[in-house]
């Protein structure tokens, strides 16, 4: 038996999931689960640095060190939740938070703050981090990782798709045979409609789609955020802040700046759905599909899905044994397992790799 921590936070950066996890012979269990949220000055730099902008290096570097006390305290506070101390984890898998994701080309990168160095002293643990880059250097997207821990976790004989709905989309394929498994962004999840609450209504995000289920769905405004290139890429693939942002969705509304807020909202997220949506049809036609993430949680989305997608059986992977707001946190426990324990993490088939590789750069305490 072996314990590891997770940590995750995602292209919203609503907090930093950090989720014990026990491996019982090879099996992960969650032990204890805890968000720590962004302290908003730290927050406000990550979203410039998003960006380019002026002084980048210098406020990386500052940022970097910041996110890493973040992380570390998001594990103390998840070691405080379960009882146990630092010598009773053995490793911590950090995805870090990414400010910049541009994995195509002979250079392509991603790059993700918090600092492995400030966690492993600030916590007494050894820290397992930098996952993405060894999967670009041999020629894939670096992302998603998750459906190598959806493979091992959740397949079946039957064919299912899990749906993870952070601010970027992503599915995982699972065939239920020996067909490969596949993996990729479908495009904007929640970021989009999270920009726009923020914009309009002053929140973090729009709770269960009320905003959006006020308003009308507008076709030409969704068929001009339908064309963007990336819808029609070949897997694999993945996005992010780069291509989906807040500059690039005003763009999209300049010549729709007479509609309500909620109206922009419904359409908003009837991109959302109708991007899985293609994706999901195309993969299977009446499959068993299993959401989880932040948009798992929005009741107006879930409905407009189940409407696209009448044939498929839609629930949360609580179906499955895991919560679906730490599924994420889980994979990357396991991806820090994988590390220690010698063995691949990434999916070849998802990512764009040219083999399997041990991921991450481990930092001892």
């Amino acid at each position: 038996m072996s314990r590891y921590i997770g940590l995750m936070s995602g292209t919203s950066m609503d907090g930093i999931d950090a989720v014990l996890v026990e491996f019982q012979e090879g099996q992960p269990v969650m032990v204890a689960s805890h968000t720590h949220e962004y302290e908003p000055h730290l927050l406000e730099q990550l979203h410039r640095l998003c960006s380019t902008g002026e002084d980048e290096v210098n406020r990386l570097g500052h940022v970097d060190r910041q996110v890493g006390r973040a992380f570390a305290q998001a594990v103390l506070g998840v070691l405080k939740k379960s009882g146990l101390s630092p010598r009773d984890i053995r490793a911590i898998g950090s995805h870090g938070q990414t400010v910049r994701h541009q994995p195509e080309g002979l250079n392509g990168f991603s790059l993700q703050l918090g600092d492995p160095n400030t966690m492993a002293v600030e916590t007494g643990i050894d820290v397992v981090a930098d996952f993405r880059r060894k999967d670009i250097a041999l020629g894939g997207q670096g992302a998603p990782l998750v459906p190598a821990f959806h493979q091992s976790l959740f397949s079946d004989h039957q064919p299912r798709i899990i749906v993870n709905i952070g601010g970027i989309a992503n599915i995982t394929w699972l065939p239920g045979d020996d067909g490969p498994v596949l993996g990729f962004d479908t495009g904007p999840g929640n970021t989009l409609m999270d920009a726009w609450a923020r914009q309009n209504i002053q929140q973090p995000f729009d709770r269960d789609g009320a905003l959006a289920a006020r308003g009308q769905l507008q076709p030409e405004l969704l068929k001009r955020l339908m064309s963007h290139p990336y819808f029609a890429q070949p897997a694999p693939k993945s996005t992010g802040r780069e291509l989906f942002n807040q500059a690039w969705l005003n763009y999209q509304l300049e010549p729709f700046m007479n509609l309500a807020p909620e109206d922009i909202q419904a359409t908003l997220l009837a991109f959302t759905v109708e991007t899985m949506a293609a994706e999901i049809r195309a993969l299977s036609p009446d499959c068993g599909l299993y959401l989880c993430g932040g948009g798992a949680f929005n009741g107006q989305l879930v409905r407009q899905l189940a409407q696209a997608l009448p044939r498929h059986r839609i629930q949360t992977t609580d179906a499955l044994g895991v919560p679906p707001q730490w599924v994420e946190g889980m994979a990357f426990a396991w991806l820090a397992m994988r590390h220690i324990e010698g063995l691949p993490g990434n999916l070849p088939s998802a990512t764009g790799a040219s083999r399997p590789a041990i991921l991450g750069c481990l930092t001892p305490k």
